[in-house]
């Protein structure tokens, strides 16, 4: 393993339980390359300008695209926050501002 990859209270599993299998799988597949090939094609796991350590997960499924926010911690732990489907070319400012809410409430909660 390059990474470990932790949800944080309900945020991705909320969005996770809301999908269909066909898209669970292909996260269950995402995820699982992010945590071990030891470096990470841009295509899956980007830094969000203008962040501070705030990264989108990148998930396409047919047509369908799908975001799930998430930070590192302590070097190599990727902890999963709040996940969305794309509709428009950029990502909304809410779910940015939401994504960097729980990484702010983690760090609190855990430092």
């Amino acid at each position: 393993m390059q990474r470990i990859v932790v949800t944080y209270k309900r945020y991705f599993l909320d969005f996770y339980d809301e999908q269909v299998s066909e898209v669970q799988t292909k996260i269950e597949w995402t995820l699982t390359l992010i945590a071990t090939i030891p470096a990470v094609p841009i295509k899956y796991l980007k830094h969000i300008e203008g962040t501070k350590g705030l990264y989108e997960i990148r998930v396409e499924v047919n047509s369908n695209i799908f975001r799930i926010f998430c930070f590192f911690y302590e070097g190599n732990i990727i902890v999963l926050g709040n996940g969305f489907q794309k509709k428009t070319d950029k990502t909304p400012k809410s779910e940015i501002t939401k994504a960097l809410k729980i990484m702010e409430e983690y760090k609190n909660e855990i430092d």
